[in-house]
């Protein structure tokens, strides 16, 4: 492997990790990320010969110091000064590794990479950040040694050394050298990150959890959420349900042995009671801050854990901060994420419908237990009339027929169940499902879906019902949320997609209270993601690995450390009552002091077979080496005796053909001479002792040769 091949390959790989773990924390925005991919993938397949041209070095700095004007403007018109900076970060990599030469730039080139990487590790820390970091790991003790080595060949060079045979450095040719470093040595530089992995590992599993988070820069840029704010337009929903972005993953208690791929778990995020032809809306907006205790809080009574199912969810970070609860929810514990020496209590808001929307300082979302009702629950108090009206109010330019429609429908049915029954399976049964209705575009999108598209989404089948059973005297709302998720194989829970997202209804049945129904067909409503083939198989073990490395990485926090230290404490108590008890204690000191022993010996008897074979074949090779230099010495002694002596600047083989060329009287024999010493040197040729003594005593003849003729002969 030539060296210079090999330490320019294992630089760009850690500029490509740098740069990626960078990228990987999204702080860049996606028109900026591909940009420079595009400009790394440029910058490494610039051919080598270019970089020395001074065309190129004027363009690199101009462009540093244009990069650097141009950032500076942006933040003071109003820029973010992080992104500002990250960006001049990115931007000054890519620009470096286009117009590197020699071993300072590329030492540039290895810093850069690693403030990447620290930049990545404060505002990223996702699994695709892991991986970088692993990679940059096993990488970097190589390319700094390699780093290294060239930096002492040209800083010898610079300074006019030479060699063993007087020759100046030829850093060229060490560099296109194939027997600098082997396979071996690489080998063996690489694996010191194994070490350096272990340790730090370990020092990050005992070291003590204080949550130095104070400047909050760890955090995720919240995912903006349609449908889930207090005013929503007919049709928004349906714009949502081609996003495979995961909103959050739900832990379901008492699974079978076998779970179904997918399930409808109808997560309630908010509902609307206020519907003005066009738009839902809420006619109460006021929000409170909730009563909780401690990490609990009682939703209708307070959490039974011996006796209430459990729902884990883990919410990722989204806007608006809304908390998704199923209907059968009772109370909510909200579980930490990690420790930090500010304020990090989570602050829950109850709004009107029932939503929930908490405060959290670092933005990373919520983790949260969510405990269900039973089946011999109290029932909820009647509404009251001003609830009642409420729940009854309908458009003002409310087409008749609409009214009409649900009459006929319903006929003679007058109990408030059946008539929401009906009015659903109607819906569901005669109306097409369609994300991109033309209904919602039209002046009365309610009127144009029931009697002329016959076509929509989920908005538009909850908004038929709601408005449909108004008319009808039902108290009736509009609720959004995720109707369920898909089963991940591997890291056992479901997942929910933005996609998922779905519109239902809620009608107040007397007695029973507000009773869920969804209008929308069903096969139209369940989540949509592929359950079967490879890209699923692939996909679910990524986001596995992806929660596990958020989980138990990336959130490691006190309260897990105190689990597995616990984790530990009982194993070794196990053990050492089931077997080390079991064991006689003298057996067990003689073996272990047979094993030492042995080891021992082992390890001094192979250390000194080694150190003996090391040291013969270096001596070996050494000896060669300075009896050749000295014999070429003596060569050169003879032919400053001859008045041709070889100047400091001239190679020998030069030197000697030269002479040769010129008819000088020692020129042939000098030029055989030579010849013999570079193929000894350089080559792979070992001279004999015969052949020493012979070279030997050529020289001498030469220092006394005054004719051609003694040469000759």
């Amino acid at each position: 492997m030539r060296f210079g091949f090999v330490h320019r390959m294992m630089t760009d790989a850690l500029a490509v990790l740098g740069l990626l773990a960078l990228l990987s924390s999204g702080e860049l925005g996606r028109g900026v990320s591909i940009a420079v991919l595009l400009a790394l993938a440029a910058a490494l397949a610039l051919p080598e010969r270019w970089r020395d041209r001074p065309l190129i070095a004027r363009m690199g700095a101009l462009g540093q110091i244009g990069l650097l004007v141009v950032q500076a403007t942006r933040w003071f018109f109003g820029a973010s000064l992080l992104q500002v900076v990250l960006e001049f970060a990115a931007v000054l990599q890519v620009l470096r590794l286009g117009t590197r030469r020699g071993a300072a730039h590329d030492q540039q080139v290895i810093v850069l990479a690693l403030l990447h990487l620290l930049a990545g590790t404060v505002l990223g820390s996702g699994l695709a950040y892991g991986l970088c970091f692993i990679g940059f790991l096993l990488v970097t003790p190589g390319a700094l040694v390699l780093s290294h080595l060239r930096r002492e060949v040209e800083g010898n060079h610079r300074q006019g050394a030479r060699d063993r045979a007087g020759l100046p450095v030829d850093v060229p040719r060490i560099l296109r050298s194939r027997r600098v470093i082997g396979r071996q040595f690489l080998a063996f530089t690489c694996l010191l990150s194994i070490p350096i992995f272990l340790f730090t590992a370990v020092l990050f599993v005992v070291f003590p959890r204080v949550g130095l988070s104070l400047l909050l820069l760890n955090r995720s840029r919240p995912e903006r959420m349609i449908g889930f704010s207090d005013h929503i337009d007919l049709g928004g929903m349906g714009k949502l349900r081609t996003d495979p972005t995961i909103a959050m993953r739900v832990e379901y208690p008492a699974l079978p042995e076998s779970p179904p791929s997918r399930l409808a778990l109808y997560l309630r995020g908010t509902a609307f009671d206020q519907y003005d032809g066009h738009s839902w809306s809420r006619s109460r907006t006021r929000r409170e801050r909730v009563d909780q205790r401690g990490t609990e809080l009682t939703i209708l009574r307070p959490a039974d854990p011996a006796l209430d199912k459990k729902l884990h969810i883990d919410l990722e970070s989204i806007e608006p901060p809304v908390l998704f609860l199923p209907r059968e929810a009772v109370a909510l514990r909200v579980l930490p994420d990690g420790a930090t020496l500010l304020n990090s209590s989570v602050r829950l808001w109850q709004g009107p419908e029932g939503e929930l929307k908490y405060e959290s300082p670092d933005q990373r979302g919520l983790r949260y237990d969510v405990f269900l009702a039973g089946a011999d629950e109290p029932r909820p108090p009647p509404l009251s009339r001003s609830e009642r009206l409420r729940y009854l109010t309908v458009p003002a330019g409310l087409p008749a027929r609409v009214s009409e429609l649900a009459r006929r429908w319903t006929g003679s049915e007058t109990a408030p169940a059946a008539q929401a029954v009906t009015i659903e399976s109607r819906l569901r049964e005669r109306y097409t499902y369609d994300l991109d209705s033309p209904s919602g575009g039209a002046k009365n999108p309610l009127d144009h879906f029931l009697f002329e598209s016959k076509r929509g989404h989920c908005e538009f089948y909850s908004t038929a019902m709601a408005i449909m059973l108004r008319t009808l005297g039902i108290p009736s709302r509009n609720v959004t949320g995720f109707i369920g998720g898909t089963y991940n194989r591997f890291g056992h829970y479901y997942v929910v997609r933005q996609g998922d997202a779905h519109s239902w209804v809620e009608a107040y049945i007397e007695g029973r209270g507000w009773i869920r129904f969804d209008p929308t067909p069903p096969a139209s409503a369940a989540p949509q993601s592929e359950v079967s083939g490879l890209f699923a198989f692939v996909r679910d073990v990524l986001e596995a690995a992806a929660q596990r490395w958020s989980r138990h990485v990336v959130g490691y926090n006190l309260q897990q450390q105190v689990r597995l230290f616990r984790s530990l404490h009982s194993t070794y108590t196990e053990i050492d009552a089931g077997w080390f008890r079991q064991a006689s204690s003298r057996r067990f000191a003689l073996a272990a002091a047979a094993v030492a022993v042995f080891s021992v010996v082992f390890w001094r008897t192979r250390k000194r077979f080694k150190a003996r074979q090391v040291r013969t074949g270096r001596s070996r090779r050494q000896l060669a080496a300075s009896q050749i230099i000295r014999l070429y010495g003596s060569l050169e002694q003879a032919l400053a005796l001859q008045g041709v002596p070889r100047p400091a600047s001239t190679p020998p083989l030069a030197h000697a053909r030269a002479l040769s060329e010129a008819g000088h009287p020692v020129g042939q024999e000098a030029l055989r001479l030579t010849q013999i010493y570079l193929q000894a040197r350089f080559g792979a040729r070992e001279l004999s002792e015969l052949e020493r003594r012979d070279f030997a005593r050529r020289v001498r003849l030469l220092r006394h040769a005054s004719h051609k003729e003694e040469l000759a002969a």
